[in-house]
């Protein structure tokens, strides 16, 4: 073991940042308290790069780095050597010990660390950080320690890579193949980019096939793949070569083993009858955990590889010959056991040279079309492919592509469908097969692309099936509308549904893949559907009602996804929220039971929207957060920006404003580059709302005045109507009462629809902030008394703060406390923690403050001082916080001379910033108030 004190600066970083904060907060600890940490990662993933960027962001003490030296086994130093070693190096000043791919280290040297590592005291202030390769088992003398995992990068932090390394040049289409190829390994990922010319970088010339060649793999790989004796290589190879036609990076442990012993039996001997006998000689083989190479792991009869990029190397750089033997032994082991399937594509891959073979690809594309054959998406996908490759026609080739684009996006991989779908389109092929690929593509942009594109590649598939697929062009135009919908073209989604309803009678086209494409539905459904939303958007509710009902109805029935979220969607625009919560959550049951990752986030998004219009926020943020995990994990940004923007509805009600901008600024990140104005709208509105309960009203008039008042600006038309009584809240305490009352008119005729259960109260409430003294009272009422029949607990509880402060400033305090604490209550047991505060200030302004609330400095003020203090640190000036709180000015002054002089400040800087730290101190009190 060697070692040296170093010096450096810290290494740039893409992604990382969750392993990022865990490091730096080792660095943080180490004035006062040492540890070790354990940092695995397969090759490639930037175990040193992050090493380096530790020593390099560590600045109190010094960095010692120790290396994998050459001395014999045993010549290391021993435990107690290092462990002084350890501790002397921090009685000056804290240090930190870096040892990178300590896994090469000798067995002494290991045991020696590993030792060392379990028994330094936290008192010695020294930081160790010990890399290990990923493709291996952790050795026993490091397991005890706590680990952090490098995991692929996802596709966005990969794209961020890329366009590094290219300054933005490469195509967009070579772009996605790249980092669809690289699958998160940014060694792999740059490797690639380095292989390719300019000309190929810029989309010019053909990439290379395969893109990821063996030379490159071996090259990231850094001889992980390689093993001794030739039966592990075997081993290996076998494993490797079945997982290509698994449902997953693991295998059947004996379905191995049968291959293995079939690879090892001579010819002769294996064209007698009955099972193959066992090899001649001894082997590493399942089931012996001990004979396993070190780059597989079991679990119960399962066998995997522990890095992908191993795996993919090892199959890559096997010997062309013994590949094609291993896949020839495993088709004859899954025929044998009758899964035709996977042993067909096994067999395919077993053939020498690309030359087409009609004969196989039939009954590959037959077996990956039959839909009574069980298999996952992404192995139909494989089929199809595979069979495509082999298919010589170029009209049948361009249809087998578009069939396994269609399983790759039911299977969540659009990054996958896109390359096939751009194949199928290189040929030429019948209307009926090119207006298939283009509603495969359409589809898959409506979830992870521009919307724009989405709607013409929808409308050019709509007009190429119309002859041939009548149903499924009806299909590709109702999808063309969801996409204009998405983008806010109220035309486009009207001219759309008015030439995309299919001819009663005609029957759904026969599905081509075993399995339905999602978007596509009975005519019945496809019709029924389009017309209830024309007629929603041109504001003919009772047109609607009926043709929605039925789809709404059918969803009680039906069982396939698909109706479900057509069910759901129909449910949640006529206002039928109970509807809208059973079709999405049978939805999403009926998704998983498939295996459908494209279909489960946007279940789970229907569910999500459902919640909210119930007012049910932390059933609205659980759906959102999961959809959110799936969404990204299959590449579905769209989808993905939609969740993000009720997650920042769901946080715009709590304390931590922080968390409504972060997904704020996520979700307009992708709707603005995407085109998405629905998702654009919510997450605009959550960050006005926010504003709102923090009591900032002039912000959130700003903000929303964008969307609901006329002009070209105005928000997506689905949404500006559920934002207006935020507006005309914040527009009445800004002093803007002329454009609060301007958007009630169309406001009322949206409550008199009916669809929106909340609307009537909310139109009361609206009504009463913008009433004279003498009408409002009754106003209120009338709201609290629409809440009761509507429920809602939330927007019940905002109406009785309201009228609780409208009773203070009417000197009525008895009722106030009364409708103060009962808008308390409905807060609390909603989660909505500002507006909660907003109610506990107003009750302390009647001398009724909650027990246990108010701590440090700011309880020296009164509670109409300390409404002030808060409004002055956020920037408000003294006519804004008196318009705000509905005093003068003078009276604003006055109290804010009282502030300054309480709190012993002499500068609004000084307040703002005695403010902040009181109020972290006491996470209680973070909060603006309003009359």
């Amino acid at each position: 073991m060697t070692g040296e004190t170093t010096v450096s600066t810290a290494a740039r970083i893409h992604g990382r940042s969750a392993q990022r904060r865990v490091l730096r907060a080792l660095l943080d600890q180490l004035p006062t308290r040492g540890g070790p940490l354990l940092v695995t990662g397969e090759p490639g993933l930037g175990r040193t790069a992050l090493l380096s960027w530790t020593a390099g962001s560590f600045r109190t003490g010094p960095v010692f780095r120790l290396a994998p030296g050459r001395e014999p086994d045993g010549a290391g130093p021993t435990p107690g050597e290092l462990l002084a070693v350890l501790r002397a190096a921090a009685r000056r000043a804290p240090a930190l010990v870096c040892v990178d791919d300590a896994h090469l280290l000798d067995t002494s040297a290991r045991a020696a660390l590993g030792h060392a590592a379990e028994r330094l005291p936290a008192a010695d202030r020294v930081g160790l950080l010990v890399s290990v390769a990923g493709h291996r088992a952790v050795d026993p003398d490091f397991a005890p320690l706590p680990t952090l995992r490098l995991d692929p990068l996802t596709p966005p932090r990969a794209a961020a890579l890329l366009d590094d390394a290219t300054d933005g040049g490469a195509d967009p289409a070579v772009r996605e193949r790249l980092v669809a190829e690289a699958e998160g390994n940014p060694a792999l990922l740059l490797a690639l980019v380095r292989r390719l010319s300019p000309a190929e970088l810029r989309g010019r010339l053909p990439l290379p096939a395969p893109l990821a060649d063996a030379a490159t793999l071996a090259a990231v790989a850094g001889g992980a793949h390689t093993c001794r004796p030739a039966a592990a290589g075997d081993l290996l190879l076998t494993v490797a070569a079945a997982v290509q036609a698994s449902d997953g990076p693991d295998v059947d442990a004996g379905l191995v083993l049968d291959a293995v012993r079939r690879l090892r039996t001579p010819p002769a001997v294996a064209e007698r009858p009955g099972p193959p006998p066992e090899p001649p000689e001894p082997a590493a083989v399942p089931g012996r955990r001990e004979a396993l190479p070190e780059q597989l792991a079991q679990g119960g009869d399962r066998l995997r590889f522990h890095s992908a990029l191993v795996r993919r190397t090892v199959h890559a750089t096997a010997a062309p010959e013994r590949r094609r033997a291993v896949h020839r032994a495993l088709a004859e082991a899954l025929e044998n056991g009758g899964r035709r399937l996977p042993g067909l594509l096994h067999r395919s891959w077993s053939l020498t040279g690309p030359a087409p073979a009609q004969s196989l690809a039939d009954r590959l594309a037959s077996a990956a079309g039959d839909g009574a054959v069980p298999a996952p998406y992404g192995l139909r996908a494989t089929a199809y492919a595979r069979a495509a490759d082999l298919t010589a026609d170029g009209a049948t080739r361009a249809e087998r592509y578009t069939a396994a684009a269609e399983q790759y996006l039911l299977a969540g991989r659009p990054d996958r469908a896109r390359p096939l779908l751009a194949a199928a389109r290189a040929r030429v092929a019948p209307a009926a097969v090119r207006g298939r690929a283009e509603l495969v593509r359409g589809l898959t942009e409506l979830r992870d692309g521009p919307v724009g594109d989405a709607h013409q590649s929808l409308l050019l598939a709509a007009s190429l099936l119309a002859g041939d697929a009548p149903a499924d062009a009806a299909t590709a135009a109702l999808a063309a509308a969801d996409a204009a919908w998405a983008a806010g073209d109220l035309e486009g989604c009207l001219a759309t549904l008015a030439s995309g309803s299919p001819r009663a009678g005609e029957p759904a086209a026969r599905p081509h893949t075993g399995a339905e494409l999602p978007g596509k539905h009975p005519a019945t459904v496809v019709r029924d559907h389009g017309a209830g939303m024309r007629a929603l958007l041109q504001g003919r509710l009772d047109r609607a009602a009926a043709p929605l009902g039925q789809v709404v109805e059918r969803g009680r029935t039906d069982h396939r996804p698909e109706a479900l979220l057509r069910s759901a969607a129909a449910a949640l625009l006529l206002g039928n929220v109970d509807a809208a919560r059973r079709a999405g959550a049978r939805a999403l049951a009926a998704a998983r039971q498939l295996g459908s990752e494209t279909l489960v986030p946007q279940a789970l998004e229907y569910l999500a929207y459902a919640e909210l219009r119930a007012g049910r926020h932390p059933q609205a943020r659980a759906h959102a957060e999961e959809g959110l995990r799936v969404a990204l994990r299959t590449g579905q940004r769209n989808t993905a920006a939609h969740h993000r923007a009720v997650l920042a509805l769901a946080a715009s009600i709590e304390e931590d404003p922080d968390t409504v901008a972060r997904h704020v600024t996520a979700a307009l990140s992708t709707a603005r580059r995407h085109g998405l104005a629905q998702a654009a709208t919510l997450a605009q509105w959550a960050e006005a709302r926010a504003d709102l309960g923090r009591g900032r009203p002039f912000d959130a008039a700003d903000r929303l005045g964008l969307l609901v008042l006329p002009g070209p600006g105005r928000g997506h038309f689905a949404v500006w109507r559920l934002a207006v009584p935020c507006f005309v809240e914040a527009a009445v305490l800004a002093g803007r009462h002329e454009d609060a009352a301007g958007v009630l008119t169309d406001f009322a005729d949206w409550a008199a629809f009916g669809a929106d259960r909340q609307a009537a109260a909310q139109l009361a409430r609206c009504r009463a902030l913008l009433a004279p003294p003498e009408g409002a009272d009754g106003l209120y009422r009338r709201a609290l008394d629409r809440h009761d029949e509507a429920g809602g607990e939330f927007e019940r509880a905002r109406t009785a703060l309201l009228y609780g402060k409208w009773l203070r400033r009417r000197r009525r305090p008895r009722e106030a406390r009364d409708r103060l604490g009962t808008a308390l209550a409905g807060f609390e047991r909603s989660g909505a923690g500002v507006w909660a505060a907003q109610a506990r200030d107003e009750l302390r302004a009647l001398g009724a403050a909650p027990h246990g609330r108010g701590s440090g400095a700011l309880t020296r003020l009164t509670p109409q001082q300390l409404r002030i203090a808060r409004h002055v640190a956020e920037g408000a000036t003294n006519r804004e916080v008196a318009l705000t709180l509905a005093v003068s000015t003078r009276t604003v002054d006055y109290h804010l001379r009282r502030v300054f002089a309480a709190l012993g400040v002499r500068s609004r800087l000084e307040l703002a910033r005695v403010v902040g730290q009181a109020e972290r101190a006491g996470p209680a009190e973070k909060t603006g108030a309003q009359p």
